[in-house]
């Protein structure tokens, strides 16, 4: 293994050369204190940042065990140190110097949530942070004095700032690796509890603003308080007792006047499927993990989905048994979405009227007597819901301040009220029993059966050109899977750009070792998921980059679901 000193005379070497020449620093290199390893050297000075690893030696780090002790205690370490060494970035890194990225040092953004990231790596052998940096050059020529600031300044600074356990705030560690097992906690307790959420009392729900996802904190915010019908009690392993709002299994409304809390509460709600940092005001905000958020999507594809609970044969004959199209209305786009959710193990569905198709949602008793049902391929979701529960176990929570006909198949309805919940379930019980109005059910005595469909492993290779791989995130919300640019905008749970850049490489992965050998798209992606908690994310990366970030299956899935290239059977 070569030393700081072969770093610095290799830099000597090729300063004032062509770019390329940086590709002779690839390796490893033991300092005093830690090891550097440059794992990727950029083309040039515009492209993807070189890819770098610090690894300190346990011995050195000085964590103590008991922080990292649990698979979830590691988890809660690695974020805090990702976020440790960003703040460490912002301190001591200049920045921009040369051409395109050079001089600067990046390393995967965290946000409120705490994610499983492989940025840092830590066990009782060492802890590692992966980090992305631009090799200072002006134009195409090495400015190997610049670069040298870099590795013998600025990285040692960042590495020591956070990667050593004496160096840090140890309230502040404990605190956060605390906060989160607490969640994690919470979150495994809610289906022996027969819950589907927990809100905690005094958890600050509304946001900064659309664009700004810290809490609100301003005499507007107004603290969570749950009604006393509602209100429960959970246990936590380090606060201990906790009392909060408790959603119940089964069908949820939630109702209210417009700008009183409804969708504040529901995405609140959507969230809570993730772990929060502390000071969020959602800390103990918690959902269960295989909560989906469903929408309308005009205008998306779907491809071979069984979608006759909801929608029966369409003019012209054509079937819903295994639908597809390149251009969904709303409606069976909100049908496609439940069922795909289905597919991929949801067991409670989030939905918001103001983002549902309103035929999907209701059909009223007079549009009943006009349009005869015969004529309406459509059944709509009020006939499906209380079914969905009885027959496959899935809850619902729906926001909902449009139609009473729900009130008929509910089990419990919450109204805000200026961001205060209060349970009115009995009150739209006794509406629905003495205004009760002549409408037909529709749509059967159970509910229909959940798809099982096969991708062809061919239709999901993101060659392009002579290109083996191409994969990237562009952002959070958009997907580069080889030649095809695949629209994620629907998918409101997903959170971070890693979660984006996981998801593409979890299909290239699925695809090479579980689709071709005839496996379900749930099965294939199940196996996947195993193998990334054996052997964590760099499982399915080329090499250790440090930019992915864990996400749900139900994420990957729906986004398998949205490539116009796919293919089912």
């Amino acid at each position: 293994m070569r030393d700081w000193q072969d770093l610095r005379a290799l830099l000597n070497c090729i300063d004032r050369r062509g770019y390329k020449a940086y590709k002779d620093l690839e390796g490893t290199y033991q300092g005093e204190d830690f090891a550097l390893s440059i794992d990727h050297v950029q083309g040039d000075p515009f492209a993807s940042p070189s890819r770098l690893r610090v690894s300190v030696s346990q011995a050195k780090a000085g964590f103590p065990p008991a922080l990292f002790s649990t698979r979830i205690r590691r988890l809660a370490l690695c974020d805090y140190l990702v976020r440790v060494f960003a703040e460490q970035i912002r301190r001591h890194v200049r920045g921009r110097r040369g051409t395109g990225h050079s001089g600067q040092t990046f390393i995967d953004r965290c946000g409120q949530e705490v994610l499983n990231r492989n940025a840092v790596i830590l066990d009782d052998a060492r802890v590692e942070a992966r980090f992305g940096i631009g090799l200072p050059a002006a134009g195409r020529t090495i400015l190997a004095q610049e670069a040298q600031v870099m590795f013998f300044q600025e990285i040692p600074a960042l590495a020591s700032g956070s990667l050593f356990f004496a160096n840090l705030d140890a309230e502040a560690v404990r605190r956060h690796v605390e906060t989160v097992e607490d969640q994690d906690a919470l979150r495994s307790s809610l289906k022996g509890k027969k819950l589907v959420t927990f809100l905690a009392n005094s958890s600050i729900l509304p946001r900064a603003s659309g664009v700004d996802d810290r809490p609100l904190h301003t005499a507007e915010a107004v603290p969570l308080q749950a009604p006393p019908s509602l209100e429960v009690e959970l246990q936590c392993p380090n606060r201990g007792a906790i009392r909060g709002l408790g959603i119940p299994e089964g069908v949820t409304l939630i109702v209210g006047g417009g700008f009183h809390g409804k969708s504040t509460l529901l995405r609140a709600i959507e969230r809570g499927v993730y772990n929060h940092i502390p000071g969020d005001g959602r800390e103990y905000v918690v959902s269960r993990p295989d909560a989906l958020k469903v929408r309308a999507e005009e205008g998306r594809s779907v491809c071979q989905v069984d979608i006759r609970p909801f929608i029966g044969p369409l003019p012209q004959g054509k079937d819903t048994r295994c639908f597809s199209t390149e251009n969904a209305s709303g409606s069976t786009s909100q049908a496609a979405g439940i069922m795909e959710g289905i597919e991929a193990g949801a067991e409670v569905l989030l939905m918001d009227e103001d983002t549902s198709a309103t035929n999907f949602m209701i059909r009223d008793h007079r549009m009943q007597q006009l349009v005869a049902k015969e004529k309406e391929p459509i059944t709509p979701f009020l006939d499906k819901v209380r079914l969905l529960y009885q027959d496959h176990g899935i809850s619902t929570v729906l926001v909902m301040g449009g139609s009473g006909d729900y009130f008929e198949v509910v089990d419990t309805v919450i109204m805000m009220d200026e961001f205060v919940p209060r349970d009115v379930t009995s009150r739209a019980r006794e509406i629905a029993r003495t205004g009760a109005l002549p409408r037909r059910r529709e749509g059967g005595d159970s509910f229909g059966t959940a798809p099982n469909r096969h991708p062809d492993p061919a239709s999901l290779s993101p060659g392009k050109g002579r290109r083996e791989t191409v994969v990237e995130a562009k952002g959070t919300r958009t997907l580069q899977f080889g030649r095809e640019s695949v629209d994620l905008n629907a998918l409101e749970q997903l959170v971070s750009p890693g979660q984006t850049r996981a998801i593409g490489r979890i299909i290239v992965y699925a695809a090479r070792h579980h689709w071709n050998r005839g496996r379900s798209l749930r099965e294939a992606l199940e196996l996947t998921q195993r193998e990334i908690e054996e052997k964590g994310l760099d499982v399915i990366s080329p090499f250790p980059a440090g930019d992915l970030a864990e996400p749900r299956l139900l994420e990957v899935a729906a986004a398998i679901n949205r490539m116009r290239g796919v293919r089912m059977f």
